[in-house]
Parts: C-alpha cells; structure tokens; sequence
C-alpha cells in the first residue's frame, strides 16, 4: 500500500509539471485551446500499469491540483469534464481490449475536447459546435503523438516493474 501511494504521489507530481510546461508553450497558434495533452502520458501510463481506479485517482487529483494552482474556475470545470469523458472512454477501450494504445489515447483526446465543448455549451450558453471539428483534428493529431510516446513509457516501465520484482 506505500509503495502505491508513493508511486501515485510521484505520477501525480509528473503530470502537475507536464500540465504546467504545456500551459507555457503556445503551440496552439491561432486556434485557442489546442494542446497537446502531455499529462495524458501520465494517464495512459496509470491506465496501463496501475489499472482504471488508480488512473482515475491520479486523474482528478491533477485536475484538481492544477486547477488551483495555475488555472480558473471555469479551466478547473472544463478540464474536470474533458479528463472524466476522456478517462471513462478509455477506460472502457482498454477493459473490452478495443484498439492499441494509440487507438485509446485518439479517443481520450477526442473525448476530453467533447467534455469541454460541452460544458461550454451548458455554463457559456454559446454554440461553440463550429469548434468542434477543429477539436476533433487536433484531438486525433495530439492522440497519435501521445499515443505512441505512451506505448514507449508504458513498455519501459513494465520492464522496469518486472526487473525489480525480480
């Protein structure tokens, strides 16, 4: 059980300090919003290793923390309902053994850009539905990318898991 929560506080801390180096780097140009998603890396790597209720855990209480920290109320919301979405989504992939890794991180990031276009929808009262192609772009682009980054981390770790138990 300490080893656990030693291993959550230690992959909650990397997804904090991903979330805030991406919050640093404008890679969204002209489109507002668009990120690359690299705490998901984090996610995927709890998905896989840990299991669903650890990566829910690990989830919310960097949604959460970083949320306070660098973000408002309303980026605490949205990131809230894109992160639940995105996880529920993947997390039902992976238990039914649909698609590689790279298929559920397109789809986490495709569902996490939903979430938010919906709490738009339901707090702002705007239709923001012409975004959501642009969103859905970019969620595929920024899935692959994290995808295959997570494949490789997942793999690493695992061998690492295994050495050490050895």
């Amino acid at each position: 059980m300490a080893k656990n929560v030693a291993h959550y506080s230690v992959l909650i801390a990397l997804a904090m300090v991903m979330s805030y180096i991406e919050a640093n780097i404008p890679i969204s140009g002209a489109v507002y919003g668009v990120k690359l998603g690299l705490a998901n890396v984090v996610v995927l790597l709890a998905l896989y290793v840990y299991g669903f209720k650890a990566a829910t855990f690990i989830s919310i209480i960097r949604i959460f923390l970083v949320g306070i920290l660098f973000g408002t109320s309303y980026s605490l919301l949205f990131s809230l309902a894109g992160g639940t979405l995105s996880l529920l989504v993947m997390g039902l992939l992976k238990r039914f053994k649909i698609g590689s890794i790279i298929g559920v991180s397109v789809f986490g990031a495709v569902f996490h850009n939903l979430g938010q276009i919906i709490v738009a929808i339901l707090l702002l009262n705007i239709s923001v539905m012409y975004y959501l192609p642009i969103l859905i772009v970019s969620g595929i682009v920024s899935g692959v990318l994290i995808g295959i980054v997570s494949g490789i981390v997942i793999k690493r770790v695992r061998r690492y898991i295994l050495c050490y138990r050895s």
